[in-house]
């Protein structure tokens, strides 16, 4: 049985970490201040005596009594319409709140992880991203207040390795998704299945030719949690390598979900990756993981959580 702190734990990787390390028979404290996380995420967790939330900014000094033996710092807005509308936050968050975490860790003498993303990668130049590419990032543009707090994370993480011998990890989450998305999220799935199960317009941007590799929940999960209990301290994309583009899967996401939708296309937002797949071979090698949930078994567990939520 292991105690492990998770900050962000009401997010929406977050909670499922919670519920997983819970079930796994782990001791599980969630810290976050819910700018971005729910409460409804982990509402099912409350009363569980190995579970135990704190509601507190972890750009503040965190203080938890008692042994702790991982810290996972997952607290941070996560998608572009969040941290558009929370720039400060975003960096905060990724630097001072990466430092407390890692404090919190120093302290206790535990295991630290970090969610990086593939965003370090920036508008990637190589393809696939291999974790040797440095990235092509803006550090002035308005995605640039997430991609360089996540570039920053991973630097003091690796320097509190180096430094003070604290034992890290770093993962490089790529697009994930599942039930626990919000609504509003603003990423492509979650706006997609929205917009088609109310059989309303289902919006592009550009011409829909960019592409991501999207990875259900249950995979990455088992991933990060492999990778935390690995003793690997270099960066580990997780994510899965099946690439899309955004408007074979706006169409696909309207034919699962039966809707009359019409796609339309939008102006390209800023510094809007053109490509993005991760190259898992370090993941396969030193966790013996690749993803097992098909993206149209993830996608219709997903559309059925969307359902329940929009009541239709």
């Amino acid at each position: 049985m292991a105690n492990i702190v998770i900050t962000g734990g009401a997010g929406f990787l977050g909670s499922h970490l919670c519920e997983r390390f819970i079930n796994d028979g782990d001791n599980v404290v969630c810290v976050d201040n819910l700018i971005t996380g729910s409460p409804d995420n982990i509402a099912h967790l409350f009363g569980n005596s190995h579970f135990n939330f704190i509601h507190h900014d972890v750009t503040n000094y965190i203080y938890i009594p008692g042994k702790i033996d991982y810290v996972l710092h997952f607290a941070s807005p996560a998608s572009p319409i969040d941290y558009l509308q929370l720039p400060i936050q975003t960096l905060k968050v990724g630097s001072l709140g990466t430092h407390k975490a890692l404090g919190l860790a120093k302290a206790k003498n535990a295991t630290f992880l970090i969610a990086s993303t593939s965003e370090v990668y920036g508008d990637p130049l190589i393809h696939p991203q291999t974790e040797e590419y440095w990235g092509n990032v803006n550090p002035i543009g308005f995605r640039g207040v997430y991609d360089e707090a996540k570039r920053f994370a991973e630097a003091m993480t690796m320097a509190y390795h180096r430094y003070h011998n604290v034992d890290t990890r770093i993962v490089r989450i790529f697009n994930t998704f599942g039930p626990r998305m919000r609504i509003n999220d603003g990423r492509a799935i979650p706006a997609f299945i929205t917009q088609a199960l109310l059989n309303k317009d289902v919006s592009v941007f550009g011409d829909g030719s960019q592409t991501r590799s999207v990875c259900y929940i249950d995979d990455e999960i088992e991933g990060i949690v492999r990778l935390v209990k690995s003793s690997v301290n270099e960066p580990i994309n997780i994510g899965n390598p099946n690439e899309i583009s955004m408007y074979e899967l706006a169409k696909e996401i309207i034919e699962l979900t039966g809707s009359k939708s019409k796609i339309i296309f939008q102006d390209l937002p800023e510094d809007d990756p053109k490509v993005r797949q991760p190259d898992i071979s370090k993941a396969k090698e030193f966790l013996n993981w690749t993803p097992k949930t098909s993206r149209k078994e993830g996608l219709i567990k997903t559309i059925n959580y969307f359902k329940e939520k929009l009541g239709v």
